[in-house]
């Protein structure tokens, strides 16, 4: 059985080189979004990603292998398969011994691409501590790997359907960094503050690539999560965004849907509760924070060259 990454020709001869390189998750194409968005998008990203000097590597599996680098036909065909996996670590061997397809959560993403040698991550919003966990024990994978893989994750905070105060409070258990990009708030993946805040801000790229390298000299192998606040112009207004989200909660906990198939139907749930405004915020915010990560990914390149 292939476990190497297959990285595409472009993606290849980045790394070889040592040129910057930006690692971006499928989930958002698989679960995140519907079609044709979902694909337009993940293009968009992509010319986000190379208009600020790096290389986008979106990965996902397919048909059992790990893959860095999708052309724009396997791209399209992604958007618009049906039954699609969407595989964080646990599921990965399951899915490439049966020859499966799927997208790659952040923590499957971040796996992969330390496999593959990309320091650097770009995602919408990071998972974390489900409201409620308490009772269901329902945290996100996206936490424990954050803790131990050295992948450095640029994103809107954590998702708003969350509990945020429990996810930087396991955050900080576990050793991981949270770095605010230009602000102390942390922002709540739609909205630019969640009423929590962080312990560092760093008001450029280049003094992130800094944080980064010295943590590696450290010796710690932990990711460093980079909170970068949706800009002011897409953000939601806050109130109107919470009260759909308790909406969309109470449907998902009337409905018995729990575990990976929650995020997906509070997210789609939200999209209709908003007139898909929140699709209009989502797309904004994960082009924010690619072009963010290039500019960090070229800094790190730099300071290795």
């Amino acid at each position: 059985m292939q476990t190497d990454v297959i990285t595409s020709p472009e993606v290849a001869a980045a790394l070889a080189a040592g040129r910057p390189v930006v690692a971006l998750e499928s989930t958002i194409i698989t679960h995140g979004m519907p079609y044709p968005q979902n694909v337009e998008t993940a293009r968009a990203v992509e010319a986000t990603v190379r208009e600020n000097g790096a290389v986008p590597a979106t990965i996902a599996v397919l048909n059992g292998k790990l893959v860095a680098g999708l052309d724009e036909a396997t791209l399209d065909r992604l958007g618009q398969a049906k039954d699609v996996f969407k595989a964080t670590r646990r599921d990965l061997a399951p899915i490439m011994v049966r020859g499966g397809t799927a997208g790659t959560t952040v923590a499957a993403t971040m796996v992969i691409a330390a496999k593959a040698g990309i320091p650097v991550f770009a995602t919408g919003g990071v998972g974390g501590v489900h409201r409620g966990a308490e009772e269901t024990f329902d945290i996100s994978a996206d936490l424990i790997e954050l803790s131990q893989t050295p992948v450095t994750v640029v994103c809107a905070g954590a998702k708003s359907i969350l509990d945020i105060p429990k996810t930087l409070e396991f955050l900080e258990t576990h050793g991981v960094p949270v770095l605010g990009y230009r602000s102390t708030a942390f922002p709540a993946f739609f909205t630019r503050e969640s009423g929590e805040t962080v312990d560092f801000a760093c008001d450029s790229p280049e003094e992130i690539a800094s944080v980064i390298a010295t943590h590696r000299a450290l010796g710690f192998s932990s990711g460093l999560l980079i909170a970068n606040p949706i800009p002011e112009a897409d953000a939601l207004d806050s109130a109107m965004i919470d009260q759909r989200i308790a909406e969309a909660i109470a449907e998902a906990e009337a409905k018995g849907v729990t575990r990976k198939a929650l995020t997906p139907f509070l997210l789609q749930r939200i999209l209709e509760l908003t007139d898909g405004r929140s699709l209009v915020a989502n797309i904004a915010l994960v082009k924010n924070n690619a072009a963010l990560a290039a500019r960090i990914a070229v800094a790190l390149a730099g300071s290795n060259g």
